[in-house]
């Protein structure tokens, strides 16, 4: 026992005095390096920290559709924010009676908060309690590390304060309850209802609410998936503290203890992905206009053209298709896609039937001859040439320069226009029609057109022996629906960082490539495919334009149509450009079953209207006619037959069509 004559003792005490000076120089100095450190992180941190409610961890993007339904989500973050009014008030109260029960009487750092915690935690000689508010929790989320240097805790402290002082409480919770890592790879509450509970936030149940809060001092200790025994303690500390702070009765946090803990997992949302062909386009796409540093920052919202509704549509028609004739017709894969004409925007993309398997998009990277569906290049660049869809030609077997096309089925029809020509898909009349238009003519309007790849000039031009995709290919077609006006089709509207910044935005003018009336005048010849030629299954009650087209053997089935609203193009075959056995009859088919369900509240418009005589006044682009070194009709017999009736589906029809290709 001190008394007080030894302590007027130690005054004469060398060793006392010593000892004495000796500590207080320590704590002095310490105190003095701590107000030093002080005024120094405090000049060097950032004065405005309200846009803590925009944050995002690095590396985060999300990936919308256009009508801001998130199709798929990259790095660590929320999937669902919610606002402070959607997060149920008992679960805010089971945050604060937990981690910071003075949350509304601080400003930002809690000193009582930090005594009665140093005081238990040296009772109890461990660690059983935090000091840190829900405030500089939130700071250390958004600005620091996780590491305990004092100067780390500084900062903590006086970017707290700062945000306390710049936010409203309201703000500063509902941005942390969303940030909050709480275990089992769920970030904010929103997340954790559904990962461990598979429940929106107002679903949840008391003993859910508790098991969510008590997470966050140690998530993977504390999750239920990973601990259950333990989290259940926990959850159970939490609901007493609720019912010490007046949140909850007695009775309610005694009923709720005794409750066994539930659990109902599902997969995280941010894991899962919608439309996984046109995602996978879109990150490809996104490099072209932000850097990887602007990407590496986080919070990027990519913001696209999709439409989920239609795309949910042309996903089930291409799976069904493939499942339902391409046992029997010999083919394994599907691809389309829908493009707005008069924006260029991707309304759908659907690039095969098993992307968990195989991420070969078939829209845009397999590169397949387009048969027939080339034709209509061939026949615009003739129609802005001056020529009328009622110019004859003799369709009869033909031989130019050694090349011999033939029609389907060995089937000629002597004299026809070009326009039956096309209805019908007569490939000698094309090859004609080529000859005299020019190879050049016919490859810069389908370049101006939206055709991209490498097209030759060769007589089989014509056909479609050069290989496109399926994108390249519905935007030609997409160029004739806005007559002749062409936008390059894309993908994404703008890119949007965390604080709303618009890194880049879509502003593509219409580059003329077809003048109006030659879109026109082609558009009225396609219309005919679908009235009464090799289109008659696209067919949906209103104005249709379209084409068919098979390559050599079946290998590649197509329909490519349009209304003034929509165009979209349809392939069926086989990766290992194996032959088929099946008919552009069933893509039709596919082409009709998408559009209607993509224009059923869409309001029917009629295409552009072609001059009366349905020919120019006069050319919009010159003519470069071939000069071949010999041609010639092998015979003038001439067989009245159509080449290709698609309402025919015998087996010795698919055969001929394999070796004549249409």
């Amino acid at each position: 026992m001190v008394t007080f004559a030894s302590v007027k003792e130690l005054r004469h005490n060398r060793i006392f005095w010593y000892g004495f000076a000796m500590a207080f120089t320590i704590n002095f100095g310490f105190l003095a390096f701590l107000i030093g450190k002080w005024l120094e992180l405090d000049r060097t941190l950032p004065d405005n920290v309200a846009n803590v409610v925009n944050y995002d961890r690095p590396n985060t993007l999300i990936i919308k559709a256009k009508d801001d339904t998130i199709l798929a989500q990259f790095g660590d973050g929320a999937f669902d924010r919610k606002k402070i009014t959607e997060i149920p008030k008992k679960l805010q109260q089971a945050f604060i009676a937990i981690e910071d029960s003075r949350y509304y009487q601080h400003k930002g750092v809690d000193i009582q908060g930090i005594a009665r915690a140093s005081v238990i935690n040296f009772q109890s000689g461990e660690v059983k309690e935090g000091g840190s508010t829900i405030t500089q929790q939130l700071a250390r989320i958004v600005y620091l590390t996780q590491d305990r240097s004092i100067e780390r805790k500084l900062k903590e402290v006086i970017i707290a304060q700062r945000i306390d002082n710049q936010l409203s409480k309201e703000e500063i919770l509902q941005t942390y309850l969303n940030l909050v890592y709480l275990g089992s790879g769920a970030y904010g509450v929103a997340d954790a209802a559904h990962r461990y509970f598979s429940k929106s936030l107002d679903e949840l149940t008391l003993p859910e609410i508790a098991t969510i809060a008590g997470i966050t001092p140690a998530p993977s200790l504390y999750s239920p998936l990973e601990n259950p025994e333990v989290a259940t303690t926990r959850r159970n500390m939490v609901l007493t503290r609720m019912a010490q702070q007046g949140y909850i009765t007695p009775e309610e946090a005694q009923s709720a203890i005794e409750t066994p803990l539930k659990i109902k997992s599902s997969p995280l949302k941010r894991q899962i992905r919608k439309a996984p062909y046109f995602v996978e386009y879109i990150q490809k796409e996104m490099g072209k206009y932000v850097s990887r540093d602007k990407l590496a920052q986080g919070g990027i919202i990519i913001n696209t053209t999709l439409n989920p509704q239609w795309q949910e549509a042309g996903e089930e028609v291409v799976e069904k298709a493939v499942n339902r004739y391409g046992k029997w017709q010999k083919f394994t894969q599907g691809a389309l896609v829908a493009i707005d004409p008069r924006s260029g925007e991707i309304r759908t993309m659907v690039g095969g039937v098993d992307f968990a398997n195989n991420q070969f998009n078939r829209v845009t990277q397999a590169q397949r001859q387009p048969g027939s569906t080339f034709k209509t290049f061939v026949y615009a660049a003739a129609i802005a040439g001056g020529m009328s869809p009622t110019k004859n030609y003799l369709d009869a077997p033909y031989v130019v320069d050694g090349y011999e096309p033939k029609n389907y089925g060995d089937s000629y029809r002597g004299d026809v226009s070009i326009s039956e020509a096309l209805t019908s898909s007569l490939n000698v009349v094309a090859i004609k029609t080529l000859i005299d238009v020019g190879w050049n003519p016919v490859i810069k309007i389908a370049q101006k057109m939206g055709i991209e790849s490498n097209l030759q000039p060769t007589y089989s031009l014509a056909l479609g022996a050069w290989e496109v995709n399926l994108l390249e290919l519905t935007s030609g077609y997409a160029t004739l629906a806005n007559q002749g006006q062409h936008l390059q089709a894309h993908g994404i509207t703008s890119i949007v960082n965390g604080n709303g910044e618009i890194l880049y935005e879509a502003k593509l003018n219409p580059q003329t490539a077809l003048d109006k009336n030659s879109a026109n005048i082609t558009t009225w010849m396609l219309q005919r495919v679908v009235q009464s030629g090799t289109g008659i299954p696209a067919q949906i009650g209103r104005p249709v334009a379209g084409k068919t087209g098979t390559s050599d053997k079946a290998r590649d089935l197509w329909f490519i149509g349009y209304i003034p609203q929509l165009a979209t193009g349809i392939w069926v075959g086989n990766d290992n450009n194996k032959e088929t056995w099946g008919s552009s009859a069933v893509t039709a088919q596919m082409w009709r079953n998408f559009m209607l369900k993509a224009t059923d509240k869409m309001p029917i418009e009629n295409f552009g209207h072609p001059p009366g005589r349905l020919a120019l006044d006069k050319a919009t682009i010159k003519l470069e006619p071939l000069k071949p070194r010999q041609s010639y009709h092998k015979t003038t017999l001439v067989q009245q037959s159509p080449e290709e009736l698609p309402q025919e589906n015998t087996r010795r029809r698919r055969r001929r069509r394999r070796n004549n290709p249409i």
